[in-house]
C-alpha cells in the first residue's frame, strides 16, 4: 500500500503504467474510492501514460480528520500530493461525479498545472450541488441511510455484500464523524463567470438519462474548449453502466492531447 504524507493527512495512491502524461482521477464523495477507477479506466490509461489514482480525504484508505472537507481543503491536497510525488509538469485531471468539481477547482486554482480536464456526468459546483448534497446529508438516522443508499445503488450493484458494507460503513465515518455535512452545507459555488476562466481542453461526457446532464450543456456553453458529449441509454451512473465505450472515448480523446 503507497501512503503519502500530504497536506498533514495521509494519502493512498496507486500507481500505474509510464509514460510522458500523467492522469490523475478523481472518484466521486462518500460511498466511493480509487478502486471504481482501479477496475476501469486507470488501468486502460496506463497502457499509455502514469495513471495516479488516490483515495480523497475520509475516503479508503486515506487518513480521515475530524476537520477539513471543503473544496479548497480537496485542492491543496492535490496539490500537496503532486508536490510530494515530484510532478512537476502540468497533470490531466479525471473525475467522476463530485470529483468533476475538484477537477474544475484545482485548474482555477492552479491553471499552469492543469494540461487538461475530463469530466465524467461530473457536478459543476453550483449552488444547486450544495443544495441536493444537503438535502439528503440532512436526513436523520435510517433516512439518512437510505438516502445515500439509494443515491449509490448502482455503483454498489457492482460488488459483493462485504464491499458495500465497508463502503457503508466508510459513509457513516464520514457523515457523522467528520464536518464533512456542515461543509458541504457552507459550500460556495463556483460562478459561471469563473468557469469561463478554464481554458485548457474539457471532455464532458453525461448520460442521457442522467439528471444532471444539464451541467454539461452550462460547460459546452461557457468553456471555450469543451467536447460535450452523451452516452445513450445512461443515467449518472456511465463508469459502470457503459464503462467499455467510456474507456473507449476517454482513452482515445487522451492520446489524442
Amino acid at each position: 500500500m503507497a501512503v503519502i504524507r500530504a497536506n498533514a493527512i495521509d494519502i493512498h495512491y496507486q500507481y500505474l503504467g509510464s509514460g510522458e502524461k500523467t492522469v490523475v482521477f478523481h472518484h466521486g464523495l462518500i460511498m466511493d474510492n480509487l478502486s471504481s477507477w482501479y477496475f476501469t479506466l486507470g488501468t486502460r490509461v496506463s497502457g499509455f501514460a502514469r495513471a495516479l489514482m488516490y483515495d480523497l480525504r475520509g475516503h479508503g484508505k486515506t487518513q480521515r480528520p475530524e476537520s477539513g472537507y471543503t473544496l479548497p481543503d480537496f485542492v491543496a491536497d492535490l496539490a500537496a500530493l503532486l508536490d510530494g510525488l515530484g510532478l512537476v509538469d502540468p497533470v490531466y485531471l479525471v473525475g467522476n461525479s463530485f470529483g468533476g468539481i475538484l477537477n474544475l477547482a484545482f485548474a482555477l486554482a492552479y491553471p499552469e498545472r492543469t494540461a487538461g480536464i475530463v469530466l465524467i456526468d461530473a457536478h459543476i459546483g453550483d449552488s444547486g450541488f450544495a443544495a441536493d448534497m444537503t438535502e439528503t446529508l440532512s436526513l436523520e438516522g435510517d433516512a439518512r441511510d437510505r438516502a445515500i443508499a439509494a443515491s449509490f445503488k448502482t455503483w454498489l450493484g457492482r460488488h459483493s455484500s462485504r464491499k458495500r458494507n465497508r463502503l457503508a460503513d466508510n459513509a457513516h465515518g464520514l457523515v457523522y464523524g467528520t464536518s464533512l455535512v456542515h461543509d458541504i452545507r457552507n459550500f460556495r459555488p463556483i460562478s459561471e463567470h469563473s468557469l469561463a476562466e478554464i481554458a485548457c481542453p474539457v471532455l464532458a461526457i453525461y448520460g442521457e438519462h442522467s439528471d444532471i446532464r444539464d451541467k454539461g450543456e452550462i460547460l459546452k456553453s461557457l468553456l471555450p474548449q469543451c467536447d460535450f458529449r452523451v452516452i445513450k441509454g445512461c443515467t449518472h451512473s456511465v463508469i459502470w453502466e457503459a464503462t467499455e465505450e467510456l474507456c473507449e472515448q476517454v482513452t482515445r480523446w487522451l492520446t489524442c492531447q
